[in-house]
């Protein structure tokens, strides 16, 4: 521990200053506008590798964005541990709600984050972790401390569904062959309780459109008269909630595995305050389907959120239209027994049978992922708790997480690899929000635990 914390301490402004670099890419996965810096922040990875100690590594190129390879293989005999990161980020949008630049990385002292806090788009999603894990590989390598083998996969897709990931793991599964997979990129319950994340819910992400007139009326002149798409899809949209919030989708909940008593009550003994969770968010109170606590519902229960509306004249002043289109994105959690493909069309099925006969109705799927739920008693994940104790000074609490990383599913199935989801981050974080952030001590607390997981992983290896 001390040979760890040492070199920290002495390469720690490099560190930050590194990360740094890889925050003031503007690597938006989702808009085209932003290829070239997407691109740039593969070759920086790259570079920063092969700084670090890694052999092979290479900008591999994909139907959309590359991944970047590496690995340090220092004895085929000893295990392997692939680890998974992202380097593309969420869009920015909306600018004007950011304190700072979201692309100028800025360092503040919170309430929550005495240490400082970084602010920028990916800090925490998924740049600042995924960082951790080259810094740590540098930290082993520059010590001589490397106890088995390291393979990265680190790819640009993952904020649009990782559509090419899959085709590159099919490709690649001699090249990807190991024991285990190593993530970063999710979170802990706090910087004094640690956690590690036993489950991940799966994703149905759909587009809804309805169409009316063909084209923008007056609404003056054919309101009252001519059915207004904004008004029936909101109608649609309320629709799918009923008065205890239960989604009303035909046969949605037909294979959800529902969890024993023992089981939601051994949920229940995790640290939880809901009166500091109303204070994060600014609400007077929370929502969500009834007989569920609110762990509950953010983790091993499936919810359909609104993620984007839109329709008719939304800029500066008023214009009396009525339009001829309103459109809805729409994300489904899923849990253990869904499949996102057979909930997408019963989505897709509910949608067009409630449209009203007045507009017609279009429905896509832009991308999904599986849920998963990983093993507590593996040795892989008995090494990640001894790492987080040793260095927390605190056995971690198994949890449930409420988001999802299809890929996960996708290594089980494609390499047979189980994955451990050792993650630093913090909900109140912002992810995927304005003023996003990852804290100085949960970054350098990352790169301090992540070679203690490889200590132990090796020794229980045996």
């Amino acid at each position: 521990m001390d040979t760890i914390k040492n070199y920290i301490e002495a390469n720690k402004q490099r560190f930050l200053d590194e990360l740094f670099d890889i925050l003031r890419f503007p690597s938006v996965s989702a808009d085209p506008q932003y290829k070239e810096s997407v691109l740039k922040t593969a070759d920086y990875l790259q570079q920063r590798l092969i700084d670090a100690g890694a052999d092979k590594v290479e900008v591999c190129p994909t139907a959309g964005y590359p991944i970047v390879y590496g690995e340090k293989i220092i004895d085929p005999s000893l295990p392997t541990v692939v680890v998974y990161g992202h380097y593309d980020v969420q869009p920015a949008d909306p600018l004007e709600l950011w304190h700072t630049p979201p692309f100028e990385p800025t360092v503040k002292i919170t309430e929550e984050h005495p240490e400082g806090a970084i602010y920028a788009r990916g800090a925490c999603d998924d740049k600042g972790q995924m960082y951790m894990h080259v810094k740590a590989f540098e930290l082993m390598m520059k010590t001589n401390t490397l106890p088995c083998n390291v393979k990265f996969m680190i790819e640009g897709e993952e904020e649009v569904g990782s559509a090419n990931l899959a085709t590159f793991v099919k490709a690649n599964k001699e090249r990807l062959k190991g024991d285990v997979v190593l993530i970063s990129d999710t979170s802990m319950i706090a910087n004094d309780t640690p956690s590690i994340e036993c489950g991940l819910r799966g994703l149905a992400y759909m587009e809804v459109e309805v169409i009316g007139p063909n084209r923008d009326l007056h609404s003056g002149v054919y309101g009252g008269a001519v059915a207004n798409p904004a008004t029936i899809l909101a109608k649609m949209i309320a629709s799918l909630h009923d008065e205890n919030n239960h989604i009303t989708i035909p046969g949605f909940y037909d294979k959800v595995i529902e969890l024993s008593d023992a089981e939601r009550a051994e949920m229940a003994k995790q640290p939880f305050s809901e009166a500091a969770y109303k204070k994060d968010l600014n609400i007077d109170e929370v929502w969500g389907e009834k007989g569920y606590s609110t762990i509950e519902r953010t983790s091993i229960r499936p919810t359909l959120e609104v993620n984007g509306i839109w329709s008719g004249y939304i800029g500066e002043g008023a214009k009396t239209v009525l339009p001829s289109k309103a459109n809805a994105k729409i994300s489904m959690r899923l849990v253990p027994g869904q499949d996102s493909h057979e909930i997408s069309e019963l989505f897709a099925k509910h949608i067009e049978s409630i449209a009203p006969k007045y507009v017609k109705v279009k429905v896509s799927a832009h991308h999904g992922g599986e849920p998963v739920v990983t093993p507590t008693d593996s040795v892989p994940f008995k090494a990640a708790s001894k790492a987080m104790e040793e260095s927390f000074g605190k056995k971690p609490i198994p949890t449930r997480g409420g988001g999802s990383i299809p890929i996960v599913a996708l290594f089980e199935k494609e390499l047979g690899l189980k994955s451990v989801l050792m993650g630093f981050g913090l909900d109140s974080d912002a992810l995927h929000s304005p003023n996003e952030k990852y804290g100085l001590f949960n970054y350098y607390k990352g790169i301090e635990t992540i070679p203690l997981f490889f200590k132990h992983y090796a020794e229980l290896s045996k």
